[in-house]
């Protein structure tokens, strides 16, 4: 009963078919050295889908790059405290390297994109004044694009008529638009329609209702992107679950329980928390819980892919390598 019963959950959710991986490189270290010291670049990003490596790779790049490196977490989650096991903050990979946007905000708050950049540009600030090169390292795509597209990100709500409109223009039309409402943004924006025009968004509603922006976020980042085969990643993605609910994923989900935080407010967190919830409450067992958040975690790294794909095509240039 319980085998077919598994069976069936497999049949229900949809795998689609992988889309073709990108070309990897090997990365030049002292190249990309210079380049941030001559200021061709003011930021290294190191992105990648979930089990691909990307924390130790910043680690390890950062202890090759003098003078020392400082590194900043791109990732939705781990900004809560006591939410450790189930964001995969693997601290101890850090070592000396050190690191922020991690644990800054209480479990079972909320803290949004607009948050998080004006979290992110004072800790990027601050590591640029000190002499340091620094970091950006995760997998949350709109996070890291909040970092890096050049411009602030004010609470401007979004204009669905106006959106409509300006998409009959072409890209040029809509940059010299843009161009006459201020300081044109950095060239991940204008290599982009869609981004120009959510800037066009920006600063039409700016004119009308002036916000508070941010200045100092980097406009010359330098991509990498840490790349693993599918199979492989998933055997990783299974590997690293079993490793995190053997040493106390389900403990802590049960702790967060009752420190006084809601079930459906903690599967808000994520995969891990929905489904781990699901099975603290005796919704699932242990292994439909365990087969659920295995296979959803499978296609949010495929998503995450698609995303950093995404950017690519909007004009952003990821260097890709083997880790």
């Amino acid at each position: 009963m319980a085998r077919n019963r598994q069976n069936k959950l497999r049949e229900a959710i949809p795998i689609p078919p992988p889309a073709p991986l990108p070309e990897p490189e090997v990365i030049d270290v002292e190249s990309v050295l210079n380049d941030y010291l001559s200021g061709v670049i003011d930021l290294i990003v190191v992105l990648g889908p979930t089990a691909s490596g990307k924390t130790r790779y910043a680690v390890e790049l950062a202890h090759k790059l003098p003078p020392a490196c400082e590194i900043l977490s791109a990732d939705s989650r781990q900004v809560y405290r006591n939410m450790t096991i189930g964001t995969g903050k693997d601290l101890e990979e850090y070592g000396d390297v050190p690191y922020h946007l991690i644990d800054i905000v209480p479990a079972g708050s909320r803290f949004d994109l607009y948050q998080w950049q004006e979290a992110f540009e004072k800790a990027y600030k601050d590591i640029r004044d000190r002499g340091r090169i620094p970091i950006l390292c995760g997998g949350t795509g709109l996070y890291i694009e909040a970092a890096t597209c050049g411009y602030s990100l004010p609470q401007v709500p979004p204009n669905e008529e106006l959106r409509a409109e300006l998409e009959q223009y072409d890209i040029e039309e809509l940059i010299a638009r843009l161009a006459e409402l201020g300081p044109l943004p950095g060239e991940g924006v204008l290599q982009s329609k869609r981004r120009v025009i959510r800037a066009l968004e920006v600063a039409m509603y700016e004119k009308d209702n002036p916000v508070q922006k941010s200045c100092f976020l980097p406009k010359k980042p330098y991509y990498i992107g840490t790349l693993v085969g599918r199979e492989e990643r998933n055997e990783r993605i299974d590997k690293r679950l079993d490793a995190r609910l053997k040493s106390g994923l389900i403990e802590e989900v049960k702790g967060l329980i009752e420190s006084g935080i809601r079930p459906e407010d903690l599967m808000y967190y994520g995969l891990e928390y929905k489904f781990v919830t699901q099975h603290v409450l005796g919704i699932l067992t242990y292994d439909e819980m365990r087969l659920l958040l295995s296979n959803a975690i499978h296609q949010f790294a495929k998503r995450q892919m698609t995303w950093f794909r995404g950017m690519e095509k909007d004009g952003i240039t990821i260097h890709w390598t083997n880790v």
